[in-house]
């Protein structure tokens, strides 16, 4: 499990959260290895994919050190205490609350959810690494520059509607690294193309490694 220094680096260098969540364990966990394979080494299962805690465990042997696998959808403390059962080596939250508490609790790196800044404020006390803005969708960049604007210190990661169009602005903004859902796994998680899914990742991989520039 990768401490929070590791954490820290691989999110401030790739500056990529793939975010897996679908109807179907396999393709999920397909989907866990395809991306792993194309160098996305931060990968969130969300916990309302089918059997999400098996689907972390088996990513977790059959990836190996490519890749650290991660929780999200952590709502309460059952789920974190669930999560890291199975391994997770990250937790993702979409708000405060119990999950959040037991994810810090358990000692593993954090990314929060929040909108306000009341509440990004208070996920960084709570002991957050980072907040992950959400939906970002509600606000866009010029929402999270206006946050960055009094919280400049705050490693805002935004989620929620960051496709590779919009990426670029984030990075603008001020985002420390962006999530991506569904404009990067499409139907892959569902059983769709795993090619289609290879060639997005090398899309998002390239926009962020560029900084958003690409």
């Amino acid at each position: 499990m990768p401490d929070h220094s590791d954490f820290a680096r691989i999110l401030r260098h790739d500056r990529l959260v793939a975010i897996v969540r679908g109807g179907d364990q396999a393709a999920a966990l397909r989907s866990v290895v395809t991306l792993a394979e194309e160098g996305v080494r931060l990968v969130e299962v969300s916990l309302t994919t089918p059997r999400a805690v098996d689907v972390i465990a088996r990513a977790i042997r059959e990836t190996g050190t490519a890749a650290a696998i991660g929780a999200g959808t952590v709502v309460t403390r059952e789920d974190a205490l669930r999560a890291r059962d199975a391994g997770a080596s990250w937790m993702v939250t979409p708000a405060l609350g119990g999950g959040l508490e037991q994810a810090v609790a358990l000692g593993v790196p954090v990314l929060a959810g929040a909108l306000t800044p009341t509440e990004a404020v208070t996920a960084m006390r709570a002991g957050a690494h980072a907040v992950k803005l959400f939906p970002a969708s509600l606000g866009g960049p010029g929402y999270l520059r206006a946050l960055r604007d009094p919280l400049p210190d705050v490693p805002f990661v935004p989620v929620g509607g960051v496709d590779a169009e919009l990426a670029p602005a984030y990075f603008a903004a001020g985002a420390v690294a962006i999530g991506v859902g569904s404009p990067l796994l499409g139907d892959a998680a569902d059983g769709g193309d795993p090619a289609a899914l290879r060639d997005r990742a090398r899309v998002f991989r390239a926009l962020c490694q560029a900084g958003g520039q690409a």
